[in-house]
């Protein structure tokens, strides 16, 4: 495992570049100093960029907000997100997991994320004994962003046990289980998920680290496999994802691990061996 400080250390190695958003190129509000130039400069030395993300909410949302950031278009060369990726499961209906499913649907999760599955034919219940899927996009984290891990999960723990107790299964469109917002702790989808896991549901999550989301992104980039670099702070998602899809990665330190690692690379490369991993470099942030 290399460390190195910029990333035009080892650009050249590769053709395409699968770049997380949270914690790596912004932390929820606004960008990290250096990450917007960094991006451009890889389009620069010829690379593909594409940005993925366990947001679960659809490309144009997040693409405005990015635009609202300060990030242009000409940064990247495509965007996915979990809640995009999950959408198509939804439309399609072609996966065998939610093929013979019916199209009652129970929405766990904010307003704001309800354009994820406006426009199809699904039904929206708020009964759990009267649906078929559990659709969780996370807690309203605008509403409940200042209570701790605890009270957030005691919030949504009835309607977990009540769907849990009818047997309805669900799908998880952002497997993250928390992020770093502007410095603060905000609960994410996967937490919920994980909880329903242990009241005996079944869950099907969509994004990092599962497959799904990588051979999109694949076909995005159209570069060779061993000619991809992915590039994210999380080590459960980012950097597990990246090697279950056979690329290399580049974990950044300063993000969701950054009070654990701080600067100390032998920590960081004791993590990543506990976990099973081994990127092929680690940065404290996205520099060129």
């Amino acid at each position: 495992m290399r460390h190195v400080d910029h990333l035009a250390s080892i650009a050249a190695e590769f053709d395409g570049t699968i770049v997380d958003l949270w914690g790596v190129v912004h932390d929820g509000l606004t960008p990290y100093p250096g990450a917007i130039d960094c991006l451009q400069r890889l389009r620069a030395a010829g690379k593909r960029v594409v940005l993925l993300s366990n947001a679960p909410r659809r490309v144009g949302l997040v693409q405005d907000g990015l635009r609202r950031m300060g990030l242009p278009d000409d940064s990247y060369d495509g965007i996915l997100t979990s809640g995009e990726a999950t959408r198509s499961l939804l439309e399609q209906r072609t996966d065998p997991w939610i093929a013979g499913m019916g199209r009652r649907v129970l929405h766990l999760g904010p307003e704001k994320d309800a354009n994820l599955y406006q426009g199809l034919e699904l039904e929206i219940v708020t009964d759990p004994a009267g649906a078929d899927l559990l659709l969780n996009t996370g807690p309203d984290d605008d509403a409940l962003e200042n209570g701790a891990a605890e009270d957030v999960l005691d919030v949504h723990m009835p309607l977990l046990r009540a769907c849990a107790a009818v047997g309805l299964p669900m799908l998880c469109a952002n497997p993250d289980l928390e992020i770093v917002r502007g410095g603060k702790r905000i609960v994410c989808a996967g937490l919920l998920a994980s909880l329903y896991a242990q009241f005996g549901g079944t869950v099907r999550s969509i994004g990092k680290p599962h497959p799904e989301v990588y051979e999109q992104v694949r076909t995005m980039l159209g570069v060779p496999l061993d000619r991809v670099l992915a590039i994210g702070d999380a080590l459960a998602t980012d950097i597990a994802g990246a090697k279950a899809a056979g690329i290399a990665s580049c974990w950044v330190l300063g993000g969701i691990h950054a009070e654990l690692i701080g600067g100390d690379n032998d920590l960081a490369e004791a993590e990543a061996r506990s976990a099973g991993l081994a990127p092929v470099a680690t940065i404290p942030s996205l520099l060129w």
